[in-house]
Order: structure tokens, then sequence, then C-alpha cells
């Protein structure tokens, strides 16, 4: 037990010694990764300005005629999977938007919808 102890003391030491090093090559390693990070959050994940509208309503009409003409049969499966993932993208978002929105992971609380004392 003593040795335990020792060892549990001794790793303490060595790691108040080395904690400033390793925090500075922690924080050395994970700069740039989060400078790229913020570069492209950004852009990403900005809501869309009034001056972006008519670019959005010229792709709603583009998807359109796509649809209807049936250029979507001429694509290829990368950029199919591609279309699939970034639409999972935006439903996930809007699902993580409900939640933030409505405070819970469980639906909406309307009072008076539900009474559990009815069939009792």
């Amino acid at each position: 037990m003593a040795k335990a102890a020792q060892k549990v003391g001794s790793l303490g030491a060595r790691l108040a010694q080395r904690g400033p090093e390793m925090a500075k090559g922690a924080v050395a390693f994970s700069r740039p990764k989060l400078q790229t990070f913020w570069k492209y959050a950004r852009v990403e994940m900005k809501p869309p300005t009034l001056s972006d509208l008519p670019q959005i309503q010229q792709g709603i009409q583009n998807l359109a005629v796509a649809v209807r003409s049936g250029k979507w049969k001429q694509l290829t499966v990368k950029e199919a999977w591609l279309n699939t993932l970034i639409s999972l993208e935006i439903v996930c978002w809007f699902f993580v938007g409900e939640i933030i929105g409505k405070r819970s992971i469980v639906g909406y609380h309307i009072p008076g919808a539900v009474n559990f004392d009815a069939g009792v």
C-alpha cells in the first residue's frame, strides 16, 4: 500500500514539473486547428444577410427546375452522397435548433393537453 502511495506521489510530482510544458505543447498543437475552425465557422455559421436573399431565391429556383427536368438523375454517386450529407446536416441543425428553442429534449409542455387521471 505504501508503494502505491509513493508511486502516486512521484507521479504527481512529475506531472507538476512537466504540466506547464505539456500545456504549452497542447496549445501549440491545437492553435492552427482552432484557427482553421474559426476561419470556416465565421463564414459557414453566420446567418444570411439581406444581400444574400437573391442568391438564395435563385438557388431554390434552380433546384425546382432541376427536379422538374429530371436533372437529378444525371448526378454522380459522389455528388448524390454529398447532397445527402448536406441534407442530413440541415435536418440535424433543425433538430438542434428545436431543442435549444424549447429548452428541453423532450416535447413541448402544453397545459391541459394530456390528462393522465382520466383513465383511473
